[in-house]
């Protein structure tokens, strides 16, 4: 594991592990959880998750995004370093609702991409895959290509396999029990 992954995954077991019972999105119960924004808006886990994820990131994508709130600081930080590093690339952020008023469009910050655009759907983590999903056909009904998704941490409980069913191969920084190690 490089440098900037190893600080980053101290940073997300300091500020973002969780360990006793929750109830996860998906509605599944488990004996651990992830806060990533926790991470993602601390000033260094910013830095570095934009620049991990920007590393990552295919040379075809032209723009990031992904659903609201989880990916907001990923999107954000991947902007603003991609600046940075002389690679500018737009974000856009997947409501979970169509906005009710103006556009009624389920993305905000469509005016900086054309139709046919390749982009990065960002995820903070995934378990079932459902919410990423999601947010895809939102993107793809707005005339954008997903060419990549990517997530934070993959949880290993069926979100890649259902995103591989409809097409899309999950990468992910992340596994927990890469988290676990790097502690």
């Amino acid at each position: 594991m490089n440098e900037l992954k190893q600080r980053l995954a101290r940073l997300l077991m300091d500020k973002s592990y969780l360990s006793g019972d929750v109830t996860l999105t998906s509605g599944k119960k488990s004996g651990y959880y992830f806060d990533c924004k926790q991470t993602a808006l601390h000033p260094e886990g910013a830095y570095l998750l934009g620049r991990l994820l920007l590393e990552r990131l295919q040379p075809e994508v032209q723009g990031v995004g992904g659903l609201t709130l989880g990916a907001d600081p990923l999107v954000s930080a991947v902007t603003v370093v991609s600046y940075l590093e002389n690679r500018p690339l737009p974000g856009f952020i997947v409501r979970k609702k169509a906005k009710g008023h103006g556009t009624k469009s389920y993305l905000e910050g469509l005016a900086n991409f054309q139709d046919g655009d390749q982009v990065a759907v960002l995820e903070d983590v995934v378990t079932t895959g459902t919410s990423l999903l999601q947010a895809c056909e939102r993107v793809s009904q707005a005339g954008l290509v997903v060419c990549q998704v990517v997530c934070l941490l993959d949880r290993g409980e069926g979100g890649r396999e259902a995103l591989l069913e409809q097409g899309y191969q999950l990468e992910a920084l992340y596994t927990r029990e890469d988290l676990l190690e790097a502690r």
